[in-house]
């Protein structure tokens, strides 16, 4: 089996803009063990409200940084682990612009490259840029957020890119891909968590074929 850990927030969660969560069916972690099939297995570990490394009083217990070791060991040997983290660490308590999320974010991958494997290699690292905020997130009724979000996760993406490349990680722009519905200015409609799991299929299966 090539063990794939997918590590996120609300939209690994599968939160529906329209309320609820999203059936594993539609989530694009049950999407992409579909795509993938039974050689593959895909691993769900999302949280509503998880940050790369913050710890937010009004939420507690959603610092990726604190959750991360257990879930790498719990489910090792990995071959791969994908960081899809960000959106939470743009809410304003936090004070963080895009370089300082994205040292968070190199905080993870980090993390990852010294928890020991059971044996295998480290695993294959795919960083995610998550997709950008819809104006009005300020009055979405998601605490923690101001309008100033939104130009901030225009920005990301590049810095997400350079901590991608200079530690040898996979890299996925998710805003190029999918985007937040309108309904809620966060969270992915089922149509855009289908394009965002076809985007990742492609994107593992043509990593494992290049290496193997």
């Amino acid at each position: 089996m090539i063990n794939v850990l997918c590590f996120g927030d609300s939209n690994t969660n599968g939160s529906n803009p329209a309320g609820g969560r999203h059936p594993r069916d539609v989530r694009w972690p049950g999407r992409l063990q579909r795509l993938l099939g039974d050689d593959w297995y895909i691993i769900e570990e999302g949280l509503g409200g998880r940050t790369t490394v913050f710890d937010n009083p009004v939420e507690p217990h959603r610092s990726g940084i604190e959750a991360l070791p257990g879930a790498l060991i719990t489910h090792r040997p990995l071959d791969y682990v994908i960081l899809s983290l960000g959106t939470n660490d743009m809410k304003a308590m936090f004070h963080a612009d895009e370089r300082v999320i994205a040292a968070g974010l190199d905080m993870l991958v980090h993390e990852v490259k010294i928890t020991d494997n059971r044996g295998a290699p480290t695993p294959r690292i795919v960083v995610v840029s998550p997709i950008y905020l819809r104006p009005d997130i300020s009055g979405s009724g998601f605490i923690g957020f101001e309008e100033s979000a939104v130009e901030l996760s225009h920005k990301l993406a590049r810095e997400y890119r350079r901590v991608a490349e200079q530690q040898g990680c996979l890299f996925l722009d998710a805003a190029q891909i999918t985007e937040a519905s309108d309904l809620d200015k966060l969270h992915m409609d089922g149509d855009n968590h289908a394009k965002f799991a076809d985007a990742m299929a492609a994107l593992l299966r043509d990593d494992w074929v290049a290496r193997h």
